[in-house]
C-alpha cells in the first residue's frame, strides 16, 4: 500500500485540499448521505496546471486519489470580474498572500469601474482509487462586486460578493442561507443525485 494511503472505510472521501473551511462547506452538503469527509495527507501537494475550474478539479482529485488509494473528492472554484475579463478566475487563490491581500487586489484592480458583474463558478470532481474520474458538475452564482468588503463570515472573497437577490455578501449571510445560493451549493446540488448510484457502485 503507498505510504500516503489513508485506511479504506465506507462512504469515505478523500478532500483534496488542505482548506478546513472549505471541507466544513463540502461536508455539509453531503453529511445527510453519510459520507465522511477527510483533509488530504499535508505532504502531498498537487499543481493546479489546469486552464478551467473543471480541469483542475479533475488533476486534484485524480492525483489524491492514486497517492492514496482512497475515493477523492475535489473542487476549483473562484471568482470571475467580467470587468477583469474574467480573472482572477483559476488564479483566485493566488491573487495575493493572504485573503485580505487579494481582496484588496480586486478592489485596486477595478477602482471605479461601472461594471461591477461578477460570478463565483465551482466545479466538482469525484475520482476513484485509480485516479478515473467518476462524476464531475460546475455551479455557479452570479453577483457584484462592492467598493468595500461587508461580513465577518464566510472565507475569501466572500465580504466584496454581493447577491442582490438576497441583499447580502456571502460574508453576511447565515451558513444556511449560503450553502442553497452559492456557487458551491449550486454544483453540488446537481451533484447529489449522481452519488446515489456512486454508492450502489462502491458498496460492489
Amino acid at each position: 500500500m503507498n505510504a500516503l494511503s489513508v485506511s479504506q472505510q465506507p462512504n469515505l472521501l478523500v478532500v483534496a485540499t488542505g482548506n478546513p473551511g472549505k471541507l466544513r462547506e463540502m461536508q455539509a452538503y453531503l453529511e445527510d448521505l453519510g459520507w465522511e469527509l477527510i483533509l488530504k495527507p499535508e505532504s502531498l501537494e498537487v499543481e493546479e496546471t489546469g486552464s478551467t475550474f473543471v480541469e483542475n478539479a479533475c488533476l486534484k482529485a485524480s492525483t489524491v486519489a492514486k497517492a492514496t488509494g482512497q475515493w477523492a473528492i475535489a473542487d476549483d472554484s473562484g471568482l470571475a470580474v467580467d470587468a477583469l475579463n474574467g480573472a482572477p478566475g483559476v488564479y483566485s487563490a493566488r491573487y495575493g498572500q493572504t485573503d485580505a491581500d487579494r481582496i484588496q487586489r480586486v478592489l485596486n484592480e477595478l477602482a471605479k469601474a461601472a461594471n461591477r458583474q461578477a460570478k463565483f463558478v465551482c466545479a466538482i470532481a469525484i475520482a476513484r482509487p485509480n485516479g478515473e474520474i467518476a462524476l464531475q458538475t460546475q455551479g455557479i452564482c452570479r453577483g457584484e462586486i462592492l467598493f468595500t468588503p461587508r461580513g465577518s463570515g464566510g472565507f475569501g472573497y466572500d465580504p466584496i460578493f454581493y447577491v442582490p437577490s438576497h441583499n447580502m455578501t456571502f460574508a453576511e449571510m447565515p451558513p444556511e442561507v449560503k450553502q442553497q445560493v452559492s456557487h458551491r451549493g449550486q454544483a453540488f446540488k446537481a451533484l447529489l443525485p449522481q452519488l446515489t448510484q456512486l454508492r450502489v457502485e462502491r458498496a460492489v
